[in-house]
């Protein structure tokens, strides 16, 4: 049953009041209470009528709430616990409150290993002791896609504040093509993920302060910088990436529209979720549907296409088209001459 914070108040100062056994509380003591109560944490200052407090007693009283909270009334004035060690808060769960609770623990352990999220962290740590505490079993209903062996993770929270506080940072570095890692000054801009990988938008201090795009799993180490940090003043951050599948574009690179054909099987699947939200339907007929995409044309959007095989077919431009086919190409190469068995 769904209750509002006012009432969780009023519900969590009436538990206070009833566990002080070393004075008696009259219905006026409780109405007091709760208005002060409401004052502090709200900034209300209207009061607490006589009715709601008696209608909070007897909500607490019920099991709407889960409470059955043993109020009872002493010489026809005082309020009470007839159990002393009564409380609100220490209501076991029942199966229904750990089956959600269970959910959430596995929503928010996404999160975890974020050290941005380190308060969050804790808060997780506490509800999984507490389900656990509780001994449930029960089968997860939710799962997230996830890496759990993903690196660079630990640099989030240091490129962010770096970011914030427009400061520059040092960062040792090695892509996949290079030999060896290399240590260059950067003023960080923007943290991006995508498809599970982290990635930081800045410029570096060399090479004419040119605009990279880092992944975060490719970072040997990030250390603080007393370089006067390069504000970025021609990139809108907010759109930079909404022409883009992925994270590889140059500022300076123009979108193109992409024309593709996929058959009717799988066109659901392009419906119920776009490539791109510049997503369009052309045309369609028996055997398929035709869309277009505005994009830049890149690594990812390749990737993206070649990824539905023989079910899709790009009809534009020219250049795309040509780029898909000598990738084609080069897969069939790879088969020709193997046998079954893949030797």
């Amino acid at each position: 049953m769904p209750v509002n914070r006012n009432a969780l108040i009023r519900y969590r100062t009436i538990d206070s009041c009833l566990q002080n056994r070393r004075r008696k509380w009259t219905l006026d003591d409780l109405i007091d209470a709760c208005a002060d109560a409401l004052y502090e944490f709200q900034g209300i200052d209207t009061g607490v009528s006589r009715r709601t407090i008696q209608g909070d007693i007897e909500m607490m009283r019920s099991n709407k709430l889960g409470y059955e909270a043993p109020i009872v009334v002493v010489d026809k004035k005082y309020y009470t616990y007839s159990d002393k060690n009564y409380s609100i808060t220490n209501i076991p769960l029942n199966d229904q409150d750990m089956q959600v609770l269970g959910e959430v623990a596995n929503l928010l352990q996404q999160f975890k290993g974020f050290n941005h999220f380190a308060d969050l962290n804790e808060m997780v740590s506490k509800l999984e002791d507490k389900i656990y505490t509780q001994k449930t079993h029960s089968t997860p209903v939710i799962d997230f896609e996830k890496n759990d062996n993903l690196k660079g993770l630990e640099y989030i929270e240091v490129i962010r504040k770096a970011i914030v506080a427009k400061k520059t940072i040092c960062i040792t570095y090695q892509s996949f093509k290079a030999r060896e890692a290399s240590a260059f000054c950067f003023s960080p801009y923007l943290l991006k993920e995508y498809r599970n990988r982290w990635f930081v938008l800045g410029r570096t201090h060399q090479r004419n302060n040119l605009l990279l795009n880092l992944a975060l799993d490719r970072i040997q180490a990030i250390t603080d910088d007393n370089e006067d940090y390069i504000e970025n003043k021609d990139i809108d951050l907010a759109a930079y990436y909404s022409n883009v599948i992925g994270v590889t574009k140059s500022p300076k690179q123009r979108d193109v529209e992409v024309v593709f054909w996929i058959d009717s099987a799988n066109a659901p699947y392009v419906i119920t979720k776009p490539l791109h939200h510049t997503q369009k339907l052309l045309s369609e007929d028996a055997t398929g549907k035709i869309f277009s995409i505005r994009v830049i044309m890149n690594f990812e959007l390749e990737r993206e296409l070649l990824g539905f095989g023989a079910k899709l077919r790009v009809l534009g431009p020219r250049i795309l088209v040509k780029q898909i086919k000598d990738q084609l190409k080069k897969t069939l190469g790879q088969y020709e001459g193997a046998t079954p068995d893949g030797q």
